[in-house]
């Protein structure tokens, strides 16, 4: 499949690159965790959110919200499944490029299918900050290199934390896996609990 830049006209709808933080301490912290043979996500990290820049970002980019930082690491060529949140996430690769699998929310079909022939992918530079937007469906990461990845991920406080209430009053509430939290998965990933609306290949970068 095509891989294009973040830098790319076609990244504007997803998301957008960010600039003006210094995550130089961020990235000296991230090297300290490990690089999984599968993916491993941690949503929210102590060492990580004891840096200045956790209060920058929860003052600018979140606007005063209450954030988390984490990370997504390990090894991936595979789509999988496609979650969107009730807010923007922000992804930092450190160390070595990744690859990011997008699409749109609003191209979910009204029975909660999504056609993965509609997704595009995205090479994030290390050290670059994206911002995806609330509408960008998006999953775990892909390696642009056979040495893994490391990703920050920063999210809304108790995103990806386990529900406290499963509601069923709308159509979309049985893709709600966890807090702030709607996922799609591909019958071929094999994700136990989730609903399996991807229609097409599980899309793989290599």
């Amino acid at each position: 499949m095509e891989i294009r830049k973040v830098t790319d006209e076609a990244f504007k709808k997803y998301g957008r690159i960010l600039k003006g933080y210094d995550f130089t301490q961020l990235f000296a912290e991230m090297e300290k965790t490990p690089v999984t043979d599968s993916v491993e996500y941690v949503p929210s990290v102590e060492a990580l959110e004891q840096l200045p820049v956790f209060q920058e970002l929860t003052d600018s980019m979140y606007g005063g919200l209450p954030i988390q930082i984490g990370y997504c690491n390990g090894n991936n060529y595979y789509l999988n499944a496609v979650e969107y949140h009730r807010s923007s996430e922000v992804d930092i690769p450190v160390g070595r490029d990744l690859i990011l699998l997008l699409g749109m929310q609003q191209d979910i079909e009204p029975d909660n299918t999504y056609d993965t022939g509609r997704i595009e992918a995205f090479l994030v530079p290390a050290g670059t900050a994206v911002e995806l937007y609330a509408t960008t469906l998006h999953y775990a990461p892909c390696n642009a290199a056979e040495e893994g990845f490391r990703c920050v991920v920063v999210l809304p406080k108790d995103t990806n934390l386990p529900l406290a209430v499963s509601p069923a009053l709308t159509n979309e509430d049985r893709l709600m896996t966890a807090r702030n939290k709607w996922l799609i998965a591909h019958e071929d990933a094999g994700i136990e609990g989730a609903f399996n609306g991807l229609k097409g290949e599980n899309l793989c970068v290599r």
